[in-house]
């Protein structure tokens, strides 16, 4: 088990990783026009991703669930390549990188990367990472839960996301203080 709280607290210094660069991306943005969109659902996503994190911990601490080779090998590899797409996404869209929908009015769509074969690869990243980074351990309880509730979040958060970027129900409104698009 201690190798696994190891393993989650890399995933949450990852996570801080990605807020600075966000934070970043954020100033780059605001400083060339962007315009935030859906900060109704940005808190949704935070506290979603913070109890997947969480539930990876309490899980198999308050339900005993064992390490399984046959389950926690595969998931382990697939935890690890979403961290890598995921930070492929990152390399890739530079700094119009962030974990909010924030839009530079004008610049064109990045077609580079993982994004010349699929519109949103920073998305399957999340999706494999949801499910694969619980069953390292078999929190599946926590697998599951994370998996329904982020195919719903993940449907608010697309749709706006592509609406921004294609510039439907843009109205031009202040930029807000911290935002950026995750595509």
């Amino acid at each position: 088990m201690t190798w696994y709280l190891i393993l989650i607290g890399l995933v949450c210094a990852e996570r801080l990783a990605e807020l600075v660069t966000a934070r970043r991306h954020t100033a780059w943005s605001l400083a060339r026009g962007g315009v935030e969109r859906g900060r109704g659902h940005y808190p949704a996503m935070v506290a979603l991703h913070t109890a997947l994190l969480a539930g990876c911990v309490v899980e198999p601490l308050l339900a005993g669930r064992p390490f399984v080779p046959a389950l926690g090998w595969p998931a382990l590899a697939l935890a690890l390549a979403a961290q890598g797409l995921r930070w492929w996404c990152i390399r890739t869209l530079g700094p119009r990188w962030n974990t909010r929908v924030l839009v530079v009015p004008g610049l064109p769509l990045v077609a580079g990367g993982p994004y010349r074969w699929l519109r949103h690869p920073n998305y399957v990243a999340v999706v494999v990472e949801g499910f694969a980074l619980p069953l390292v351990h078999g929190a599946w309880l926590t697998a599951l839960g994370f998996t329904v509730l982020n195919a719903v979040l993940l449907r608010v958060r697309i749709r706006c996301e592509d609406d921004a970027l294609t510039g439907v129900s843009l109205p031009r409104a202040a930029p807000a203080a911290a935002s950026g698009t995750v595509r």
